[in-house]
C-alpha cells in the first residue's frame, strides 16, 4: 500500500511517500506561506525519488486542519486533486500528525498551534509505548488555562507545533520537558502514520467528501460578525 501525505497547515510545506511503514521519500521546505508555488513541485520532485508515477499511490492524506486557514485549503484542494477519480482520501486532524512527532516519548504531549490573541490550537494525548492515546478533542484555548490545565498532571510533559515559543514563558510545568527542534513542526511522515490508521480503521473518504478542519470562522468573518454586533 503506497501512501502520499502532505502538511501546509504551518510556515513549512512538507509531504512524504511511505510504502507499507518505509518512507521511499519525503522533505520539508521553510518556505513561509508559498505552499501553492512550492508543494506540487515538492511532490513531483518526490515522485522521482521513490520512482514512482501519481497513478502508483493507493491512498492521498493530508493535515486537514485546524491551521493556517489558507494553508489548510490549500493542502485539502491539491489532495482532492490528485486524488479525483475515485482513489481514497484520509483527512487528519494537524494537532494529532504533531503529536506522532513524540509518540516515541513517554508522557503527555501537547501540540500547539498560534491561534492568534494569546490563543492556540490544542489538543491533549499520552504517549506510551509508542501508542497515542487521545485525553482531549482538538480546541482552541487560551495560554493561560493550558497551564493550568497542564497542571494537574503530574508526569513529562511535551509540547510542539508554530506555537511553541509561545509557551516558554505561559507554560510552567515543573516537568516541561524541550522539545528538540526538529521534532516541532510538521512532519508529513507523521501525516503519513496517522492517515495509514485511520484508513485501517474505514476513515477514508472520496476526494468529494473530504473537507478541511476549522475550529473556528475566518478572521475577516469574525471582525465583520464584531462589527455588526457593534452597529445594532
Amino acid at each position: 500500500m503506497i501512501l502520499l501525505a502532505l502538511d501546509s497547515t504551518a510556515t513549512v510545506a512538507t509531504a512524504a511517500i511511505v510504502k507499507d511503514g518505509t518512507v521511499l521519500a519525503a522533505d520539508t521546505l521553510q518556505c513561509g506561506r508559498t505552499h501553492s508555488e512550492t508543494l506540487l513541485p515538492l511532490i513531483e520532485t518526490l515522485y522521482q525519488k521513490a520512482g514512482l508515477t501519481p497513478y502508483e499511490i493507493d491512498i492521498f492524506a493530508c493535515s486537514a486542519g485546524p491551521g493556517s486557514f489558507t494553508g489548510v485549503r490549500i493542502g485539502v484542494a491539491l489532495i482532492k486533486g490528485l486524488a479525483f477519480g475515485g482513489r481514497p482520501c484520509v483527512g487528519v486532524s494537524t494537532l494529532e500528525a504533531l503529536a506522532e512527532n513524540l509518540s516515541a516519548f513517554s508522557g503527555i504531549i501537547s501540540p500547539v498551534m498560534d491561534a492568534r490573541r494569546g490563543q492556540v490550537y490544542n489538543a491533549l494525548f499520552r504517549a506510551e509505548n509508542g501508542v497515542l492515546t487521545r485525553l482531549t478533542p482538538d480546541r482552541v484555548i487560551m495560554l493561560e488555562d493550558l497551564n493550568a490545565e497542564l497542571a494537574a498532571y503530574h508526569e513529562p510533559i511535551r509540547l510542539c507545533g508554530d506555537g511553541y515559543a509561545l509557551t516558554e514563558t505561559t507554560v510552567l510545568h515543573p516537568q516541561k520537558v524541550a522539545t528538540s527542534p526538529e521534532l516541532v513542526m510538521q512532519n508529513a511522515v507523521s501525516v503519513a502514520k496517522v492517515a495509514m490508521r485511520e484508513y485501517r480503521m474505514g476513515k477514508a473518504v472520496s476526494d468529494r467528501v473530504l473537507r478541511p478542519i476549522y475550529l473556528r470562522a475566518p478572521q475577516a468573518e469574525r471582525e465583520r460578525n464584531e462589527k455588526l454586533k457593534q452597529t445594532t
